[in-house]
């Protein structure tokens, strides 16, 4: 069985929500909620946290994550997972995990899914699940992803794909395996990442503002697994809230049941 390095690129510059990953949401950071459950997940051997910033780095040894410092040039979390996957202490794991550093609530079958597409001959291996609403499907904050007939991404967009012609999707369409949403989970192999991190920024990805059409449009093979829910990130104050009530009411829920 391979190993999986998982990394958490943690940028502290944020157009949405300033300085994202120290963010506080029910009294920690948003970056060690995401460690938390990341560590959860039995499909990680070992768990990074990739950052270019030094106060990133002491609030990370603070809840005893590991993280490493990388060059405050990268463009893209994709960029800066390639550096860790560099280090000469990566060089044994065969799987390399992207775990984005805003979606505290990760399931598990979304990252072990997209870790078995790469086992399974995948050059990445991601996940996606039903959109479910039509507010969503028309929402360019939620990734839409069309796959073919073996499972592999054909097209990821901000748009409402795919389009039915002639008609409103309805809610069975939507909870469907045809209208799916992106889960921002990736899984690569080492030579995967290094060849998608050494292509030029493609033209689709300019419009949409896509960075993995990039590597659809040169030819990397991306495996999609669909999973039952789709868990949202955090770029938004208003979903900083919404993952603060949420937190909370998880916490309270578990010292109710240690209290029993």
């Amino acid at each position: 069985m391979s190993a999986v390095l998982g990394v958490i690129p943690a940028r502290l510059g944020s157009e949405r929500l300033p300085r994202k990953p120290l963010h506080s949401i029910a009294g920690r950071p948003l970056i060690e909620w995401v460690w938390r459950r990341a560590r959860e997940i039995a499909a990680v051997d070992r768990l990074v946290v990739a950052t270019e910033s030094r106060e990133v780095v002491d609030a990370c040894a603070a809840f005893g994550a590991e993280a490493v410092l990388t060059s405050p040039e990268h463009l893209s979390g994709t960029d800066r997972v390639a550096e860790v996957a560099a280090l000469e202490e990566a060089a044994g794991y065969d799987v390399i995990l992207n775990i984005q550093g805003d979606e505290p609530f990760m399931r598990d079958d979304a990252v072990t899914m997209a870790v078995a597409l790469v086992r399974d001959g995948w050059n990445v291996g991601t996940a996606a699940g039903p959109v479910l609403s039509r507010e969503a499907l028309g929402d360019p904050a939620v990734v839409k992803v069309v796959r073919n007939d073996r499972g592999g991404a054909l097209y990821f967009s901000r748009a409402a794909i795919p389009h039915l012609r002639g008609a409103e999707p309805t809610p069975s369409d939507l909870a469907s395996d045809r209208w799916l949403r992106h889960i921002g989970i990736y899984a690569f192999s080492p030579e995967a990442l290094r060849r998608w991190v050494e292509l030029p920024a493609g033209a689709l990805e300019g419009i949409e503002r896509l960075e993995q059409l990039r590597a659809l449009a040169a030819g990397l093979e991306i495996g999609v697994a669909v999973v039952p829910v789709a868990e949202g990130g955090i770029d938004t104050p208003e979903d900083a809230r919404r993952a603060e009530a949420r937190l909370r009411q998880e916490m309270r829920t578990m010292e109710g049941g240690t209290g029993a």
